[in-house]
């Protein structure tokens, strides 16, 4: 997001300053009759997670976050969709003239605020102000809620798509940075004080046990030895029989940065046998879409259309009943107990994550990526 530093008063009887980030353009802002889809791109395009609504004449009259638009598209709303009753029509605000840095961090701890805005006496939205800004060096509001669950990683596979680089080492332990990929993805989950993780191994396994019992950490990992490659689902059929509830399970080359708090909240109360997160991905073609008829009669040409979709992000919570579906020591995928629990007419859910908020490294282009949005 493009936007600058200001230095504003805080308060004629101070006679300090505060510093607030400037509107200068629209990455923050976004009209009424503006889609889901779009909002969507700006809150991805911009680092606060929200957006500010505003009238045509620049008078605030609502807030959106990624989580009022989540919602939103759960409960049936399309991409296409404006985001009218979607937003927050009165979200808390402060003008200039009241501002008072002690009073806004008071909120921000008490409300978890992360983002606040600033308006004038007309309530016209001039500048906002964040947690980074008041609260520097404080723990982040993000009150990660603690989740008592075990955590499946799948790391057993080649990574023939990262060779030669997994000539040498199992792609679970590529480097982005100081950290492996394995560490980057567990990072994500101890947040909730997740303490017990499973690994699933089979290729250059050793290595990763090795690598795990010589560093430090705060949890708990246990092995799962394939003895031949079973698939994404197949390897669960050696978790122990005392799993009971919920599991959640990722691929070993994926970053899904959520509050799976909620992910796992939504789980349970939808009633599923399992929940696959999903990433909404928006792709241009960069060519004319030709539509055509019986005897190749052009119908309409679309120049460079775009086109949005939700795809498999391969992070799951499941129930663990859904085990008893998966054979024993054959090939199984998820997408084969997906169409599985789906024939027996067993309620499968998806819970959608922003574009951003999904970081794939199974490949070259990925991997690369990936340490420039990490490292």
């Amino acid at each position: 997001m493009r936007d600058e530093i200001q230095v504003f008063p805080r308060n004629a009887a101070y006679g300090n300053e505060v510093f607030m980030h400037s509107i200068i353009d629209k990455c923050i802002t976004i009209r009424e009759d503006a889609i889901v889809k779009d909002a969507l791109k700006q809150i991805d395009a911009n680092s606060e997670g929200l957006l500010f609504v505003v009238d045509e004449n620049g008078r605030l009259i609502g807030a959106l976050t990624d989580g009022d638009v989540r919602r939103a598209l759960i409960s049936g709303k399309a991409l296409n969709d404006s985001i009218k009753n979607i937003y927050n029509p009165k979200p808390f605000s402060v003008t200039k003239a009241e501002y008072d840095e002690n009073a806004i961090k008071n909120i921000m701890l008490q409300e978890r605020y992360e983002v606040i805005p600033v308006v004038d006496e007309s309530n016209i939205l001039e500048a906002y102000v964040t947690w980074d800004d008041i609260l520097a060096g404080e723990d982040h509001p993000k009150s990660w809620k603690e989740i008592n669950v075990p955590v499946v990683i799948m790391a057993g596979g080649k990574g023939t798509r990262m060779a030669p680089f997994t000539n040498v080492l199992p792609k679970p332990l590529i480097p982005i940075g100081d950290k492996t990929i394995l560490e980057l993805i567990i990072q994500e989950f101890v947040k909730h004080k997740i303490s017990l993780f499973f690994f699933t191994i089979n290729y250059k396994g050793d290595m990763i046990r090795a690598y795990f019992e010589g560093i430090e950490k705060n949890y708990e990992v246990k092995y799962l030895k394939e003895d031949d490659f079973y698939g994404t689902a197949g390897s669960l059929k050696l978790l122990p029989d005392n799993i009971k509830g919920p599991i959640i399970v990722s691929n070993c080359d994926i970053i899904v940065k959520v509050d799976f708090s909620d992910v796992l909240r939504f789980h349970t109360e939808s009633g599923a046998m399992l929940t696959v997160l999903s990433s909404i991905q928006h792709h241009r073609i960069p060519y004319g879409v030709i539509s055509y008829k019986n005897g190749g009669i052009v119908v309409g040409l679309e120049e460079k259309p775009e086109y949005s979709f939700c795809v498999n992000t391969g992070v799951y919570i499941l129930d663990a009943e859904c085990i008893k579906l998966i054979p024993k020591n054959e090939v199984f995928h998820m997408t084969d107990l997906i169409s599985l629990l789906i024939k027996n007419n067993q309620k499968v859910v998806t819970y959608p994550v922003n574009e951003n908020e999904y970081i794939d490294i199974g490949q070259w282009d990925e991997y690369r990526q990936a340490v420039s949005l990490l490292s």
